[in-house]
């Protein structure tokens, strides 16, 4: 409908990362200010975030995590004000390894992005379904479904974000095929119509699982694909940067 959507392409450690990590930051942040037509977000564990914020102006830093309510009896989490606090401006939700490991479910991942939304941070909301789904055949329905619980009902390129995520591509090595990406970002973009409008038109839809510099390119061409969610890859700045480079090509 001829909207632009800049590609963003966001690095996740997960639990990688202690201070000495931090000169990747700088030199990831180095590459991001080289190709100023690409967003590119750094989501690290909650104990780099103040430090990486430090190393970084064009990298916008973010959390993995929020919880749903402001504060509270709940030993060891982190809401969307203290991560405001100490710079966080991006925060993941929903992530598959969250599902699986944590058993959250679609409706928290709705309540966190809320949660998040409130405080003025960008929310990532991942979606994707397991192998056993894919090979059953009801890859579609479960991304659809997850969706529809999910996604906010004011959803907005203007802060948010959805991510595909085939939970079995996650960590090893294994990709869709082009062809099996689009079909799946293409019902992503038609369920986010039938949500909330021509807004979904804004919605970037990134791409996330075992994304290398090797295949992003291929990967970051697909229609309805508008950047990527990287996990091994982004902890380097030797295997992040040229993902970043080919989406600056696109």
């Amino acid at each position: 409908m001829g909207v632009t959507r800049r590609k963003l392409v966001t690095g996740n450690w997960k639990m990688h990362g202690l201070r000495a990590q931090l000169k990747e930051i700088a030199a990831i942040e180095a590459a991001a200010a080289a190709h100023p037509h690409v967003d590119v977000a750094l989501c690290v564990p909650t104990t780099l975030i103040a430090a990486a914020v430090d190393h970084a102006q064009t990298v916008r830093i973010g959390a993995q995590d929020v919880h749903e309510n402001e504060h509270g009896p709940h030993t060891g989490c982190v809401s969307a004000a203290m991560l405001v606090e100490v710079g966080a401006q991006t925060v993941i939700v929903g992530h598959s390894e969250r599902r699986a490991d944590q058993n959250e479910t679609s409706h928290d991942a709705w309540a966190k992005a809320a949660a998040a939304r409130k405080q003025g941070m960008h929310v990532i909301l991942c979606v994707g379904e397991t192998e056993a789904e894919r090979n059953a055949g009801r890859a579609e329905r479960v991304v659809q479904a997850q969706i529809e619980k999910s996604v906010p009902e004011d959803a907005d390129g203007d802060w948010f974000t959805l991510s595909y995520e085939p939970r079995w591509a996650i960590g090893t090595g294994r990709t869709p095929t082009t062809e099996e990406i689009a079909s799946i970002h293409a019902i992503a973009r038609a369920k986010l119509r039938m949500m909330v409008g021509d807004a979904a038109d804004r919605i970037r839809i990134l791409y996330g699982g075992s994304v290398t510099g090797e295949n992003a390119a291929k990967i970051l061409a697909v229609e309805n694909v508008d950047g990527a969610l990287v996990g091994g890859a982004s902890l380097t700045a030797e295997k992040f940067v040229p993902i970043i480079q080919a989406a600056a090509a696109i």
